[in-house]
């Protein structure tokens, strides 16, 4: 890649409406959101949760490049 290209990519990352998600929560914080809303912190609540977000039509809608 070369500097041109890699300014572009940087450019469309940061274009009005674009950007990135971070999604990588910790146990530790995950856990404390789950507690607020007495849901157990187990893997299978982790991961129907961030598919849950990622399968949204608004999400998606939102988030796409």
């Amino acid at each position: 890649m070369n500097i041109g290209e890699l300014e572009a990519v940087a450019r469309s990352l940061v274009a009005p409406g674009k950007g990135i998600l971070a999604a990588d929560e910790s146990a530790p914080t995950i856990e404390k959101r789950f507690k607020a809303i007495d849901l157990p912190s187990t893997e299978e609540n982790r991961r129907g949760t961030g598919n849950l977000l990622f399968t949204t039509r608004a999400f998606r809608s939102s988030s796409a490049a």
